[in-house]
């Protein structure tokens, strides 16, 4: 399957900003130092691999999620800076398998499966893992809160994928480059200014944990959702 099969060249929309004229840039020349040679799902999986591997190394060091809460021993810096980077790593080959596919034209429907599919697994493992930032605690994002980002984070990828399916075309919601980018900042972040930095709050008594989980619900709710629906009418 590694070796064999490929991306698809599926019909993709990209309007973000941040994505165009950044990421794509950066992409395109990334996949130039692949070799011909490698398969495009060797890539998509490398990089799963790594957000799986941040979810076990988050999961050794924050068993409970209390990790980050006061009084309670934090995760160490060291830690905070190998997750955001190996998130980003994980992040920038995603963006660059279905290049490889197309340079080295060995695109199939089964390939773009692949890649989807441990893109869907993807949605827990990094909601999950950067859920340490905050944790639990008084400080923290309850358990049941956690609980419905999950689904509106899996609610947007089935969207997105619903959309695709009867559109043909898959529309990239804005939110998924914007929140990886960020996602990785604030790994980075947190390991120089410490999890107490999250403590403070925001703005009058909006702490950050309360901005981070409306990130995630008003993006869905304000972005994703009207613009699939929008799409499908046309």
């Amino acid at each position: 399957l590694l070796g064999f099969v490929s991306l698809s060249q599926y019909s993709a929309v990209d309007s973000n900003p941040l994505s165009l004229y950044v990421m794509h840039p950066f992409w395109n020349a990334v996949v130039k130092i692949f070799p011909t040679w490698l398969a495009p799902n060797l890539i998509t999986f490398s990089g799963f691999l790594l957000l799986v591997f941040n979810f076990f190394l988050m999961a050794y060091f924050d068993p409970d999620f209390y990790a980050s809460a006061p009084d309670h021993q934090h995760v160490p810096n060291g830690v905070w800076i190998v997750v955001g980077l190996l998130n980003f790593m994980a992040y920038t080959l995603d963006g660059v398998d279905g290049k490889q596919a197309r340079r080295t034209n060995s695109s199939t429907p089964l390939g773009e499966l692949f890649d989807h599919g441990l893109d869907s697994w993807a949605c827990v493992y990094f909601v999950v893992t950067v859920y340490s930032t905050f944790g639990r605690g008084s400080t923290g994002v309850s358990v049941f809160v956690l609980y419905l980002l999950l689904w509106v984070v899996l609610f947007s990828f089935i969207l997105s994928h619903w959309e695709k399916y009867n559109t043909g075309i898959l529309f990239l919601p804005w939110g998924y480059d914007v929140s990886q980018v960020t996602i990785s900042i604030v790994y980075i972040v947190t390991a120089f200014v410490g999890v107490e930095a999250w403590y403070a709050p925001f703005l009058f008594n909006f702490l950050y944990r309360d901005l981070f989980t409306a990130m995630i619900i008003v993006c869905a709710l304000t972005v994703t959702l009207p613009m699939s629906l929008y799409n499908f009418y046309k």
